[in-house]
């Protein structure tokens, strides 16, 4: 790093450290004073920048690099790989590409590449892969997010937008100002709320949470965990049936209409379609009343208590919050759409404190009040290959080249891909079914992963190309969905051959001809310099001045004023309906969408509905009996430093822990601590059982995050989503149910030694 006189600083998703270093190697990591909650989950970095599953030289897998392209696919994961250089990797890629673009075409290259990487402006994994593969004609993307990819489809039909309003969600400091019930449907969970894309200066949700409650602000949390929200703030916790909360909010709204708690004139004003929702309200459309009786039947909270929260939230200013997680189950646009709705009876939304939010604590941001500075990103340039999946539907793609699907009122072909390339992610994380997305992952002719660790990707590719991580280069942090810019500094040099992703492409665009037209003659450095310059012109002219380049590397960061009044979300909108009206076809909240009846899906209707979920509760069987969640880890960011020692700190005999409700454990024989099974009809896997009453009954959790390690159909680390269904929420979004899944529990009567703590078998050259 250039010789400066402060500490090193930097930035990542989940917070912002000062860095020390002895003898050239990263010692320890001190919170950003200006932090007042800092997340630990920095400190996984320590101690493994350089350990044994370090990637450290180009290798490629022994079958692929002997046979070719194609050759036992079936073996990835399992074959030894071979240590290569940098020149002869760069050539076999280069070659690799030219065979697939003119055999096959550029459709057949599939760089869906969904992931977190670094926080850095510049060195941003996808953007950098996605700007090489457009400097030589494109590939198939992907589109939506694991996150939320049913709410991204439904709320821009209903809303007009989904996105610009999770940037623009009702301040905390509006919620503490007016808001008298905070209802949170996925409740308000704090492990979430460590991170921010694009990096995180100072953690917001603890304190909003607690400034609200000091001010009488009451909290209701509709989880099957207690923990979904802070226990000082005192929630009343209503522990429903998952994958029911599209019920329990239709049988709010019966009782509101029901009752004549609705706002007739709100409704009037600001919305379409609310006389064809309330006769399916009433039962008038179908025979079939949606009342506080007809949802205690299927969510399991009692009726009287859904028609006295239905009261409660018509007396006062009232905010109805909805949990990323809700769209992660079977018709997990319904949520939403319900949620939208609900808060629209009410006639709060636009209101300060009220109305409806996204995610409050599922990021950082959500509710931060703060400008919004439309900083520049790395230009990828244009894709002129047109083909594109769902994020959530790879596997569906790899198997059935050719196939067709239903995608937001469009039909959608899959390309036959040939060559996937995977930088900044890891879809042995993100996806469902992983024991079906490995057969279907053997396929493609070749896989080539960006990555600094010997993860299931990097276990699962032909060509592994080791990457630097944030703190061997420098970068600069700049999120539009936090006031804190950082300088990343670089702490130390990579480790061994490792370069960033940036240098990598460079010597592929070299050897393809395109080296130019990649870096446009600019220096990491230049690229650098050139987007802050970009963004501190677009700063300025919006009224929000920024330092110089030079200035924020001295002090090393920098915070953005907040705005003169806390966000209210929708609050122009209401303001003036007629003069900022919402992108929706008529100019307002859509609660009967006449294009999504339109599209004819018998699994997404015209408004919001109750639909039976493919896997729950009202539908378990002997043979899974239990509902898992599958949550957000608090210990790393999705798989992210899965091996660091705030990651390992929280297992059980080295397992993923599972939470399970003292009953169910009971009837299973099972003791806390000890090693369990969870198994259903499409895999298992392996978890230190931890025993709790703050778990619904019938009802297990256990994060996601631990690196797959497969022994047959079993993930011997823990990782939940070889249990997890594949299927689309619908035909309209086609976004995961990760949260639909039922399974049984058993003690583990053989447990064989974890295989991904070790490398792989790596052969030298004769």
């Amino acid at each position: 790093m250039k010789d400066l006189d402060r500490k090193p600083i930097t930035n990542s998703h989940w917070g912002t450290y000062w860095v020390d270093i002895e003898d050239g190697r990263v010692s320890g990591l001190e919170p950003f004073e200006a932090d007042p909650d800092p997340s630990p989950i920095g400190q996984n970095i320590i101690g493994v920048l350089d350990d044994p599953l370090r990637i450290t030289a180009p290798h490629v897998r022994k079958s692929w690099l002997e046979h070719g392209p194609g050759a036992h696919g079936e073996r990835r994961g399992e074959d030894p790989f071979v240590e290569v250089s940098w020149d002869e990797v760069n050539q076999l890629i280069a070659d690799e590409l030219e065979r697939v673009r003119k055999t096959h075409g550029n459709s057949a290259i599939y760089a869906g590449s969904y992931g977190w990487a670094s926080a850095g402006r510049f060195h941003h994994a996808q953007g950098q892969l996605k700007r090489f593969l457009n400097c030589i004609g494109g590939y198939t993307k992907s589109v939506n997010t694991y996150s939320f990819a049913a709410a991204e489809v439904v709320v821009p039909h209903v809303l007009g937008d989904f996105r610009a309003f999770l940037d623009r969600m009702t301040a905390w400091e509006s919620i503490a100002e007016a808001c008298d019930l905070f209802v949170a449907f996925g409740g308000v969970p704090l492990k979430n709320g460590q991170i921010t894309q694009g990096g995180t200066g100072a953690h917001v949700q603890k304190a909003g949470l607690l400034a609200a409650h000091a001010v009488g602000t009451r909290f209701v949390n509709v989880s099957p965990l207690r923990s979904d929200v802070l226990d000082e703030v005192g929630a009343e916790w209503l522990a429903l049936r998952p994958s029911t909360d599209a019920a329990l909010m239709l049988g709010l709204a019966h009782t509101i209409l029901s009752e004549g708690l609705h706002d007739r004139a709100f409704l009037e004003r600001y919305t379409v379609g609310f006389d064809r929702w309330a006769a399916y309200l009433t039962g008038e459309s179908d025979g079939v009343a949606k009342s506080a009786d007809w949802a205690a039947e299927i969510t399991e909270i009692p009726a009287d208590t859904i028609r006295d929260l239905a009261r409660r939230m018509a007396k006062g200013r009232t905010m109805i919050s909805v949990a990323y997680a809700l769209t992660r189950q079977d018709h997990g646009e319904q949520p939403y759409w319900a949620g939208i709705a609900l808060a629209a009876m009410l006639g709060q939304i636009g209101l300060p404190g009220g109305g409806v939010g996204f995610g409050y604590s599922a990021m950082n941001h959500t509710g931060l009040n703060r400008r919004q500075v439309p900083y520049a990103a790395f230009p990828q340039g244009q894709n002129p290959v047109r083909d594109y999946i769902p994020v959530a539907r790879i596997t569906d793609m790899l198997e059935n080249p050719g196939g067709e699907v239903d995608y937001n009122g469009r039909r959608l072909t899959y390309p036959d891909i040939r060559l996937v390339w995977w930088a900044g992610g890891n879809p042995f994380h993100h996806h469902q079914d992983l024991n079906r997305m490995r057969k279907a992952w053997a396929k493609p002719e070749t896989i080539i992963a960006n990555e600094w660790c010997w993860n299931a990707l990097a276990r699962h590719a032909d060509i592994v190309l080791p990457c630097t991580t944030p703190l061997e280069r420098s970068d600069t942090a700049m999120s539009p969905k936090d006031p804190y810019l950082t300088m990343m500094d670089k702490v130390m040099e990579p480790v061994g051959e490792a370069r960033d992703d940036h240098e990598i492409f460079r010597g592929i665009a070299a050897r393809m001809g395109v080296e130019e037209a990649f870096t446009e003659g600019r220096s990491p450095e230049d690229w650098q310099r050139w987007l802050y310059d970009v963004s501190r012109q677009a700063a300025a002219r919006g009224g929000v001045e920024l330092p110089g380049f030079e200035e924020l590397r001295e002090a090393g960061w920098h915070r953005v004023p907040e705005p003169d009044e806390p966000t209210v979300m929708m609050k122009a909108f209401r303001d003036d309906p007629e003069g900022r009206p919402l992108k929706t076809p008529s100019g307002k909240i859509e609660i009967f969408s006449e294009t999504i009846a339109g599209f004819g899906y018998d699994d997404c209707p015209g408004h919001p509905a109750w639909i039976e979920p493919l896997e729950w509760l009202g539908g378990a069987t002997r043979a899974a009996p239990l509902h898992m969640i599958s949550n957000q880890p608090k210990t790393k960011l999705h798989s992210q430093i899965d091996h660091g020692k705030v990651s390992r700190a929280d297992r059980v005999q080295g397992r993923e822990p599972l939470l399970m409700h003292p009953e169910d454990a009971a009837a299973r024989g099972l003791s806390d601590g000890q090693i369990v099974r969870i198994f259903n009809g499409r895999g298992a896997c392996f978890a230190g059982l931890r025993i709790s009453e703050d778990i619904r009954p019938g009802v297990i959790q256990m994060a996601t995050g631990a690196w797959y390690d497969p022994d047959g159909e079993t993930c011997l680390h823990g990782n939940p989503n070889a249990l997890t269904p594949d299927k689309g929420t619908s035909r309209l979004a086609q976004g995961p149910i990760a949260h639909s899944c039922l399974v049984e529990v058993e003690a583990a009567a053989d447990v064989p030694a974890l295989k991904i703590t070790r490398p792989p078998m790596i052969e030298k050259r004769a």
